[in-house]
């Protein structure tokens, strides 16, 4: 590999450009509508840049965390993969050649913001990245109608790849793959609510709904990203196949470290998800092996009203370690990021070093799940 790479690096790389295009798309359209009629609609769209974290709850600026981007940088990443259309090969030294992909990265990140504003409603979170929730300040119904807007607003600014220079076709196809993947991460949302009140979830039942619910939008991500640098099939498969596995792999760290998150992991309370009592892999898997007396337990924690007590939490890790859950995690951790090696191996970069640079991106992606995970 030519050009090493660091999770770090491979993260911010993009980051100033896709939050320079993410704050223009949104600054834009709230400024037409502000100023557009008699009533005073900055409030609305102030609701927005809260939750993106560019003001407080008095519409003040503030700098707050705006997330990794995970998915918007996976799409340009891909991009710069498949070939980035030849641009990339006229400008090296420049970042104009991702102009043509980054209003369907925007598109993908306003996507996701959406699903989150309406998945603290849904779960009744408080906080989000150490600040108060949209809706815990302004109330649901309007939370529901700002993260509907955001919706809106993402498949706008996605046909803004029309004035880049993208074909009426392709733009067509970037439509129809982001609103399959949004319905399909509505399934998901779907099946992650209705799990909390049964018993009988099993563990493939659990794969299929984070493979819906999570891994989709990279998915999607990385498929519009490869379809906006190549006509070839088959690259554009691979990199679709690479964004499903990895974000299984995500959701599935994010299972470990929501039991054994160590004091490193910002933003984890260890067993944090025992205490919320989140049906997460490691229980679903503990419930399928243990003994019935241990089953029982789990189910008697887990099903009660009142709060878990830390003696709980002890004797529901004590299951995990009887059922050697943590470590079955890890396996399917390691399968899943085994995976996404070989179909990285498979794919040819195309627009010589930036191409070979985002494959190393990439590949430090599934390093830092396979080093970090505990």
């Amino acid at each position: 590999m030519a050009f090493s790479s660091t999770i770090d690096s491979a993260l911010s790389r993009h980051q100033k450009t896709i939050n320079s295009a993410i704050r223009h798309a949104v600054m834009k359209v709230s400024k037409a509508e502000t100023h557009s009629g008699v009533v005073n609609l900055q409030p609305y769209y102030g609701q927005m840049q809260y939750h993106l974290g560019w003001v407080d709850e008095h519409f003040s600026p503030a700098a707050s965390n705006p997330g990794k981007l995970l998915r918007p940088t996976l799409l340009l990443l891909s991009y710069e993969v498949a070939g980035a259309w030849g641009l990339a090969e006229e400008k090296p030294c420049r970042s104009d050649y991702l102009r043509r992909a980054l209003p369907a990265a925007v598109s993908v990140e306003l996507t996701h913001n959406f699903t989150l504003i309406h998945d603290d409603i849904e779960d009744g979170d408080v906080e989000r990245r150490h600040r108060p929730t949209l809706w815990k300040i302004w109330g649901i119904p309007q939370s529901i109608n700002a993260g509907d807007g955001l919706f809106a607003l993402s498949r706008l600014v996605l046909w803004e790849v029309l004035d880049e220079g993208v074909e009426g076709t392709i733009a067509a196809r970037l439509g129809r793959i982001l609103d399959h993947s949004c319905l399909t991460l509505s399934e998901g949302q779907y099946l992650d609510i209705s799990f909390e009140q049964r018993d009988d979830i099993s563990v493939s039942m659990y794969l299929d709904m984070i493979s819906r619910k999570t891994a989709v939008l990279m998915s999607c991500a990385t498929e519009m990203g490869a379809i906006l640098g190549t006509r070839d099939q088959e690259t554009i498969d691979r990199l679709r196949s690479f964004g499903s596995t990895i974000g299984i792999a995500f959701q599935i760290r994010d299972d470990l470290l929501g039991v054994w998150a160590t004091k490193a992991e910002l933003g984890k309370t260890q067993a944090g998800d025992i205490y919320r009592r989140k049906k997460s892999l490691p229980v679903l898997y503990a419930l399928e092996h243990a003994d019935i007396g241990d089953q029982q337990l789990l189910r008697n924690i887990y099903q009660q009203d009142l709060p878990i007590t830390s003696k709980e939490v002890d004797d529901v890790l004590a299951v995990f370690t009887r059922t050697r859950a943590r470590e079955y995690c890890c396996t399917v951790l390691a399968r899943q990021c085994q995976r996404a090696r070989q179909v990285l191996s498979e794919v040819q970069p195309n627009a010589g070093p930036i191409s070979v640079h985002a494959l190393g991106d990439m590949e430090a992606l599934v390093h830092f799940l396979e080093d970090t995970s505990p």
